[in-house]
Order: C-alpha cells, then structure tokens, then sequence
C-alpha cells in the first residue's frame, strides 16, 4: 500500500497528543507538487460560511429569514484555511470544560456583561467561567432539571434525547449529561457574540440554527423532550406553526417543557414589563395550539408549564377532524433539507406498520443496541434486522481497529466528534462512553435516510449536505469520522471544498478518520498535504487485499499570524 508511488512520505508514527499551550510553529511544506493553501487574514477566524453577519443583514427580518442559513455560491468561497486566534489551546477535558471555556478560544466578552446577573457566564482571568445559572435558573441548572424531573422520568432512561430551542450557552444541556439525558442545542448567530461556540467549547453538543421560515434538520418522532427557556420563540404566532415543528420532531409520549413568559403572566407580567393583557392571550394560543395537538398538560408551577404528547394517535385523530386541523400533505415527514415549515399537524406515522411503534423504544442504555422500532416494523426500506445486527458487528470491529492506530481515542481527549455519513449510528455506539459525544450527520443523498433510526438508538444526529458549510463556527471537533464521504460525493462537489470545510471545524491537532476506496484517499491524501495535516494511509483491517483502506491525519498546530494573507 505505501509503495503505489503516490506520497511515499508518510510518516512511520502519528502523534496524537497535544502539546499547546504556545506559540505556533511554522510549517514548511516543500513537495511542489501539491497545492499549499494559506492561512485566511485573521478577520476570518470565526467565520461561518452559512450563518456569515454581512451576508444574513442583506436577508428580510421577517420570520427570523436572515438568521437562517444562507450559503455563499461557489465564486464566493474561501480557498484559504481558517486560523486559530493567537493563544489558543486545547479545551478542558469534560467535566471541567463544563464550567471552565480558556478565554483565547473564544476571545468574547459581550455576554459575561449582557447576562451579568443572570449568571450565565462569568470572565476570570484567562478563563470564562459557567456557573451553571441562566435566566429562568436562579438557583442552578441543576435544581431547575430537578424541577423538571418531578414531573417527567428524566433519571429512568426513558427520557434519553432532548431539543434545546434557543439554548444560549446551553447550561440545560450540559447538566442533563450527568443524568444520561443528550440534549441537541441550538440558537442562532445573533447579537450576542458566540452562544453556540460557547456551548461546542463547553463539550455540549449544539448547533448555529433557527425557528423561522425552514424546517428544522432532524426527523420526525425524534425527541423524548423538547424545551424553551425564556427562548423568545413566538410560540402561539403564525398559526403555531414553531409548536407543530417541535410536535413533528417530539416522540408520541414525548414531553415539551415552556419555562418564561408567558408562563404565569399574572405574577410577573410587571417585572417583565409586559402589558398583562398581550401575555394573557399569548398564553391562551399556545393553550390552544396545545389542545388541537393533543399535548396533555402535565403541570405547571411558578414559570415552568409542562405538557406531553399524548400516545394514543386515534383518540387524538378524531378530536383533531373534530376541531379542524390541517394535517400535512408531505409523503416523508423526513423530508426536511430547505423545505419550507408550513402551519400544518404532522400525521402520528407515515404507514400503518409503525402507528405506535416508535412509542415501543428501550429505555437507555439497553435501547442503544436493541433493535430500532423502525427497523422491526419494516418502515426503513432497504434494512432488515439481520442487516442492522451485521452493522453493529461490523462497527464494533472497525472501532477496535481505530483504537488501535488511535490510542487515545476513547481517554476523554477526543471530546466532541463527528460522524460525517452515520448510517445507522453503529459508529457512535461502538464509541458511546460519558467522555465524548457523536454528532450523526445524514448526507442528504445518502441512499438510506436512517436517521431516525440513528434517534430511536439515543443517538443524535442532523441533516446536512456536505457540498455547503455545516452549521458551526471553527475549530468545535476534536475528531472526524469520514466513511464514505468522499466516494458519496465524487460527482457531486469538489473535494477540496469539503476538506477546507473539514479543516474549518476540526481544532488545532484533532484528528481525521478517512475510510474509503484507495483511489479516493490517494487523491485526498494530496490535497491534504497542502492544507498542514500529517497523514498516514493504513490498510482495512482485514488485510492488504481489501480494496477500502483507512486514512489518518492529525492537523498541526499553528494560529493566525500578521503574515498570513486572505
């Protein structure tokens, strides 16, 4: 395999441990050869293609429109790699990063004096610190998911995957872990500099994103949970066109937390500065909206109301005809990517076969290697039992074989990782420890639209199409998974506009796992060797004869400097 003549300088061993805290090295690069990207101007270093501020201002405000993704057209994209900021080092391993982010990485101070008495995050030296505060906890996030998990089972497993709408620094998120409980977050790229980024810098998985005018990335029948802190979504407006998205994503049995206005409006519509009557009718629709969705309200105590959704789908059908609901035309309630969110109830199944089967998940962690609702049903086409067992058989194998080029993988420094093409998430469970998280990506062509099955495991995952920009700022994976990608893509996109991408989100000295055809990773192997990575090309662990080989790079350290150009 070394000896095709192609890039014959690999390196016998790679280093993955990480070494900065300092100053960056330079890096020569004398293979002619090969394209040698340069560093973009440091103006660039929290760029996000798709969520880029210039570009979302020339957008309408209306439905929060310019806040969603708007992805630069090809003559416009960068060709350059986006530097680190000066100074910048590696996370806290979890759980310190928890509450401790090192101030070089996201060098923004807006929040610890916009939300300085909502304790959301506070600056210490070279440190921001989170104490787990946030608007609607006073006392903590700890003691608020107390509150919760009075009323909803959030300590038996059964309650596993939870959507974070308008999450801030995602505090609910990150204090949930410790109870198994993953929380996908998510708030736009808005005034407030770098929520998300925090999160992601925080170890909390999250992403840049907004209820406005598209469908959110994830599929139907989803979420155990969904919850709003004082997120400033208009719920009960538009017809509750953004509650009947959370209802098309919330398992049948699933729960939605609202905490803030306009709960109990009558207590605190004057600290609020609130004409009490607005409140008053805001509540009353999202009342309203609750009922025709058949949410059972569950409790609701000082600013905190509580409803689930109900699991019985014929009961709630006729009571729905009954009160004149409109329900979805759509064949695939899966079918998301750019689809416009219309006022309109998502039908409880998209077959008879599966009416309540998603009802029927594990709790968790026995739910991780059961065999999915979906795929017991027959309602993924294309994937029988026999062939997802086969799947986990064959992850559990690949992984093994990573930890052993890789040694590092599972001691807690990989935090957050990425699993660019997840088919049915084997990945993710083969790797499923408290240190780490996968965020499940789904290839918008991919032949098989598995992610919900991806869910009903505990996993999380998006949608995404890899020939635009993910929804994160830079440098938030400490390792990616590419199985595939680029063989997926071949015809589709350039691979160096997926690898800059990559290198964009990757941290300074994380890792990339390519698995592809040989050809394939001949071919990025060389672009790569322009863009600062050490590589190594190994065989499948099978053996030599295997046509699929495994690429490994780790990218360098180095940091924006005054003679890096655009």
């Amino acid at each position: 395999m070394t000896k095709s003549g192609e890039n014959c300088n690999t390196l016998p061993n790679l280093n993955f441990e990480t070494h900065h805290g300092g100053e960056a090295g330079t890096v020569d690069d004398s293979d002619s050869k090969v394209k040698v990207y340069k560093p973009c101007t440091s103006r660039y270093t929290d760029y996000t293609p798709c969520q880029d501020q210039r570009r979302a201002m020339t957008f309408p405000r209306d439905n929060m429109y310019y806040r969603e993704r708007h992805c630069p057209r090809q003559e416009e994209k960068l060709h350059c790699l986006i530097p680190a900021p000066k100074g910048y080092v590696t996370p806290f391993p979890w759980p310190k990063s928890r509450d401790y982010v090192p101030y070089a990485n996201a060098p923004y101070k807006s929040l610890t004096v916009e939300k300085a008495i909502q304790n959301w995050i506070q600056y210490e030296g070279n440190v921001f610190r989170f104490p787990g505060g946030g608007t609607q906890f006073p006392q903590g996030a700890d003691k608020y998911i107390d509150q919760l998990g009075s009323v909803i089972p959030i300590e038996n497993g059964i309650v596993r995957t939870a959507l974070d709408t308008g999450c801030g620094v995602a505090s609910w998120g990150a204090y949930l872990w410790k109870r198994n409980v993953i929380a996908m977050s998510f708030a736009p790229r808005d005034s407030h500099e770098a929520q998300v980024q925090f999160a992601l810098e925080r170890g909390v998985p999250a992403v840049i994103g907004v209820l406005g005018t598209v469908k959110m990335p994830y599929p139907s029948r989803a979420f155990d949970m969904s919850h709003c802190s004082r997120c400033l979504i208009p719920w009960g407006a538009n017809d509750g066109i953004y509650m009947k998205e959370v209802d098309r994503v919330l398992r049948p049995g699933g729960y939605w937390v609202l905490s803030g206005p306009p709960i109990n409006w009558k207590t605190n519509y004057r600290a609020w500065q609130r004409p009490e009557e607005e409140l008053q009718e805001e509540q009353r629709k999202i009342e309203e909206i609750a009922k025709l969705l058949c949410w059972d309200k569950k409790s609701e105590k000082g600013e905190i109301a509580i409803w689930q959704k109900r699991v019985d789908a014929d009961s709630c059908r006729s009571a729905q005809e009954n009160s004149g609901a409109t329900f979805c035309k759509a064949e695939d309630p899966d079918d998301v990517w750019y689809k416009k969110m219309e006022p309109c109830v998502t039908p409880y199944s998209n077959s008879n076969r599966d009416e309540d089967s998603s009802v029927d998940v594990k709790p968790f962690p026995e739910r991780l290697y059961a065999v999915p609702p979906r795929i017991a049903s027959g309602s993924v086409s294309g994937v029988s039992v026999e062939e997802y067992l086969e799947d986990n058989k064959k992850w559990k194998r690949h992984v093994n074989a990573y930890k052993k080029i890789n040694k590092i993988i599972d001691t807690g420094r990989y935090r957050n990782i990425m699993d660019m093409n997840a088919g049915l998430g084997g990945f993710a469970a083969a790797l499923q420890s408290p240190k780490l998280w996968v965020m499940n990506v789904m290839p918008t062509i991919a032949e098989k639209n598995t992610l919900g099955v991806i869910y009903e495991r505990g996993l999380i995952g998006i949608y995404h199409d890899w020939c635009e920009a993910f929804s994160t700022y830079p440098r938030t994976y400490d390792l990616i998974h590419a199985n595939g990608v680029f063989s997926l893509y071949k015809n589709k996109c350039n691979f160096e506009d997926i690898l800059l991408e990559m290198d964009r989100i990757l941290r300074p000295e994380g890792a990339i796992i390519f698995r592809d055809e040989v050809d394939v990773l001949i071919k990025v192997k060389k672009i790569i060797g322009g863009m600062r990575y050490d590589s190594k090309l190994v065989d499948h662990e099978d053996g030599p004869l295997v046509p699929e080989k495994i690429l490994v790079a780790v990218k360098q350290y180095w940091v924006g400097n005054s003679t890096s150009v655009q």
